[in-house]
């Protein structure tokens, strides 16, 4: 019997240390920068991990300049890897922690080879994008781009020189109508994806073929429902709109719907950076993840050309255009157009949320700036709600009621877990083995 207690106290003692581990686990992952803020699962470590290697990557291709550097990335590490033309530059990239990539050329030379495909004559079905991991400008075109348009294409990429790759896209790039919170216009549809606001009146922030200025938006096809109307736009040369907020009852947060019951509130504002993981939403597709490829992209679709988009492998399909591109709870851009479909695959172009935020003068609510990489993006792009303090980081505050209770839920189930292991622990002094009585005998004869 004796054995027997021993082993049932050892068992539970085991038993309740494991929960208190698994229990701890669990509430470091609803934390901040954990599962419960911003998506789900492990991406959002990712995403996080993602925007520190871009500050480092960022700064130092700032610091060396675009003579002597050909863009930053993240490696399959997570680490940020900056590619550089010169061995100085190699060792201040060692010395600063990122990884070297030694290159032929430079971020000017690549900008040159761009500027010289975008003299062109303009084809309509081609686009091009700097591709730092490859350290060429890729030149694209999809199926709509005749066999004798693509040669003559081909011909100015061979004469740019080696720095400028060639491939065909299945597909055709289109603008995409439609999106993640349906706004309805003259019978077509399309995306809201930003609240925004210049301190005084709310706005939605969206893809700009959506609608020309004076556009009314609906929340349905009747007509009967008003949402707002455009008040602003920018399409083709950028791929931007702001339509103002007519229905004041109308959710204005910082937060987006991205389905399944599940939100995720905007929390900050940056420039994505090449291999970083991003999510998109839309009414078409849902929630779709992938990876960050290209920036400062050119897309000729056929009602003009769009300059200056990122390019992600993140599938988009009609219905989705106008949506939010995000990671982590932080605002990098909307949907513009692309190719292919969540079911072959292609790829899809993003109109930057800084470029657009900074050129409408207005801002997400309660969002921060983070700090952007100085390679893509131009001065003065806050990103901020007008009247925010301060500029950069991410505010995990928690500002409401609703956020009380959804941060409680959160850390939830690992705190039973721990109380659990807790309480199982204390059990383990109550069981004892049970100790033999002897009696007692004199110790004297008589």
């Amino acid at each position: 019997m004796k054995h027997m207690r021993r082993g049932v106290r050892r068992a539970v003692r085991f038993v309740a240390v494991g929960a208190l581990v698994c229990g701890g686990v669990m509430v470091s992952q609803a934390g901040p920068g954990g599962s419960a803020h911003g998506t789900t699962g492990n991406e959002g470590s990712r995403a996080l991990s993602a925007r520190q290697a871009d500050d480092v990557g960022g700064r130092l291709v700032s610091a060396l300049g675009s003579s002597r550097t050909a863009g930053n990335w993240i490696g399959a590490d997570g680490r940020p890897v900056v590619a550089v033309t010169d061995d100085t530059a190699a060792d201040e990239v060692s010395r600063a922690g990122a990884t070297v990539k030694r290159v032929r050329y430079s971020m000017e030379q690549l900008d040159s080879a761009t500027e010289k495909l975008r003299s062109a004559p303009r084809v309509a079905g081609t686009a091009w994008m700097v591709d730092p991991k490859s350290n060429q400008v890729v030149l694209v075109g999809d199926s709509s781009v005749s066999t004798a348009r693509w040669s003559t294409m081909k011909a100015l990429a061979a004469e740019v020189g080696d720095e400028v790759r060639t491939q065909r896209t299945a597909g055709s790039f289109t603008t995409r109508t439609a999106g993640a919170s349906p706004m309805f216009t003259n019978g077509s549809r399309c995306s809201a994806g930003f609240n925004v606001t210049d301190g005084r009146t709310g706005f939605i922030l969206t893809a700009g073929h959506c609608g020309p200025t004076g556009t009314p938006w609906f929340t349905d096809g009747s007509g009967r429902a008003r949402i707002g109307t455009t008040v602003r736009s920018s399409f083709p040369g950028s791929d931007f709109s702001l339509v103002r907020y007519d229905n004041a009852s109308l959710d204005q947060s910082g937060v987006l719907d991205v389905g399944g019951g599940r939100v995720v509130r905007v929390t900050g504002v940056a420039d994505p950076v090449v291999g970083q993981e991003v999510f998109r939403s839309g009414s078409t597709t849902g929630l779709r993840s992938g990876k960050v490829t290209g920036l400062n992209a050119t897309v000729n679709y056929p009602e003009g050309t769009v300059t200056g988009l990122v390019q992600a492998t993140v599938c988009a399909e009609p219905g989705d255009s106008g949506g939010p591109l995000f990671a982590q709870g932080v605002a990098l851009g909307v949907t513009s157009g692309g190719s292919g479909d969540c079911e072959k695959g292609g790829v899809t172009f993003f109109q930057p949320v800084t470029k657009a935020l900074s050129a409408l003068g207005v801002g997400i609510p309660g969002a921060k700036a983070q700090s952007p990489n100085p390679a893509i993006a131009s001065g003065g792009q806050t990103g901020a709600a007008p009247g925010a303090t301060g500029t950069s980081g991410i505010d995990d505050g928690v500002s409401t009621l609703d956020d009380v209770v959804a941060y409680a839920q959160g850390f939830g189930p690992g705190l039973v877990v721990i109380v659990v292991g807790f309480v199982g622990l204390l059990s383990t002094l109550t069981i004892r083995p049970r100790r033999r009585r002897y009696r007692g005998y004199s110790t004297g004869w008589g």
